[in-house]
């Protein structure tokens, strides 16, 4: 068989490796075999192909140090730094929230833990957020992606971009493009790329709209947001590909323009009405702003077009829980479940519906079931965190503490269940033990309302009114609707004023 044509058919059965090595002995008898030299270069990129689209983490440098916002002062419901301010906002007495202080979503996504308003909230996310690398720029992850990705030769770089003629390749279409896809994803050499692009695109006399994309891209991982939005818009012109609309939504929402993309999304599902990735970019908008009911209205229109998109499934579960309505949410839980979703996550999901919706019989049974299959101590401590709220629920104090007490083993920063026990330690009369593990709480979960009041309550009990104050006053910033916290505020306020 001819290997020219078998490394062909390596590449369209995605077994990249093999066509690679055949590709590699082509070149070591005719070094000048164009063929074999793009092919290999197509499957090189292939083995390391990240989607730009959907990929967007940031890190310290992206959130704390950011320029690029047009207000410092936001209005209510228009920026994504912000949260719990936009209309339809739940309540923060019944929804738990993220690191960034937004509530939890149903489904796991790069930029999901929020952005931390302060360096000191940021050099604590690593503890507590459990993100990939939260510590470091977007630009570290791209280069470690680079090193690692020359372990695929092991002689050295299969192109030295160092000697090559970029404006001779720029010349040639089809070889400028395979090459530029192989700078900007193996290599992560994003200046060359961009220099490759540029003069491609002069070459092609500013026609070609692929080309203005790759700008784009290169623009916005150089941090070049507003010059990526004009080669974006300047593409859309010339040709409206849904890939184009989602980068564009990306630079706006990376300059904290939550509504600007709104706006281009519902554009772009003018020109494809019944595209999922439109909707869902919409729907995680909406999440962003703490529009829930918006929100899971575009969710229910991507089921509605692909009833197997286990984002919007979640997603819209998990707000009907939290609606107070966990047999709904049980029904596409269990649809996850059909469709052969397994992991801890789900198992656990589905013990907490079943208890609220008074199925006892499945309740622990759902549990047990994410014990055994959790591979991640945070997961556990989870499910034992919420088996204690069951065992709260059936009045065993005991069982509660104990399943506390396992939540904290597994996971040493699980806020919820430090305040949890100090609720416990102060029912029992233990002062000392339950100031303790509040303000434990305290500094794990600064965004949250609960530790600030229950320590407020238990320094008025012992007389240590100026801490009281404090905390209640942390606990009205965090949650201004939370009564009891308004109420023993004002009374210290009060108290203070008259001496």
């Amino acid at each position: 068989m001819d290997p020219m044509f078998l490394a062909m058919s390596f590449y369209r059965r995605r077994k990249f490796e093999e066509c690679v090595n055949l590709c590699t002995q082509l070149l070591e008898k005719n070094p000048y075999d164009q063929a074999a030299w793009s092919l290999k270069t197509r499957a090189l990129t292939e083995q390391v192909y990240v989607d730009e689209v959907e990929v967007d983490e940031e890190g310290i440098a992206e959130m704390v140090m950011d320029d690029n916002t047009i207000a410092q002062v936001a209005r209510p419901g228009t920026s994504l730094k912000k949260p719990g301010t936009g209309q339809g906002a739940p309540s923060a007495g019944f929804r738990p929230t993220t690191q960034g202080g937004r509530p939890l979503t149903g489904f796991a996504r790069p930029g999901t833990q929020g952005r931390p308003g302060t360096m000191e909230q940021a050099l604590r996310t690593p503890r507590t957020a459990h993100t990939a690398r939260p510590v470091t720029s977007a630009s570290g992850r791209y280069v470690r992606l680079g090193t690692a990705s020359m372990l695929s030769s092991p002689d050295g770089p299969f192109i030295n971009l160092a000697r090559l003629n970029f404006s001779k390749y720029a010349q040639r279409s089809t070889l400028a493009k395979a090459l530029f896809e192989y700078i900007f994803h193996h290599e992560n050499d994003v200046r060359n790329a961009l220099e490759l692009a540029a003069l491609a695109t002069e070459a092609c006399q500013f026609m070609d709209w692929w080309w203005k994309v790759q700008l784009g891209k290169c623009y916005y991982r150089l941090g070049l947001y507003r010059e990526a939005e004009q080669q974006f818009k300047s593409a859309i012109k010339q040709q409206e590909m849904v890939d184009t609309y989602l980068y564009l939504c990306k630079v706006y929402t990376r300059l904290d323009q939550p509504l600007t993309a709104v706006e281009v999304y519902k554009q772009a599902l003018e020109k494809f009405p019944s595209e999922i990735a439109i909707l869902t970019g919409i729907a995680r908008i909406y999440e962003g702003l703490n529009d829930l009911p918006n929100a899971t209205k575009f969710y229910k229109d991507v089921l509605h077009f692909d009833n197997t998109h286990v984002e919007a499934i979640a997603c819209i579960a998990t707000n009907y829980f939290y609606s107070d309505q966990p047999e709904i949410a049980l029904r596409f839980y269990r649809r996850l479940l059909q469709m052969g979703v397994y992991n801890t996550e789900l198992f656990n999901n589905l013990g907490l519906c079943c208890f609220y919706a008074q199925q006892y019989d499945m309740t622990l049974n759902s549990f047990e079931r994410a014990i055994a299959l959790s591979t991640e101590d945070t997961a556990t401590a989870d499910v034992w965190y919420n088996i204690g709220h069951v065992a709260l629920g059936i009045g065993d104090m005991n069982l509660a503490y104990q399943c506390f007490r396992l939540a904290i083993t597994f996971n040493n920063d699980h806020a919820e269940a430090y305040n949890n026990l100090g609720v416990l330690e102060l029912r029992k009369g233990h002062m000392e033990q339950a100031r303790s593990f509040f303000q434990s709480a305290q500094m794990l979960a600064s965004h949250t309302y609960e530790p600030f009041y229950n320590f407020a309550a238990l320094c008025d009990q012992v007389g240590d009114l100026q801490s009281s104050y404090n905390s209640s006053k942390k606990s009205v910033e965090n949650y201004p609707d939370h009564c009891d916290s308004q109420e023993l505020f004002k009374q210290l306020r009060k108290h203070f004023s008259l001496l």
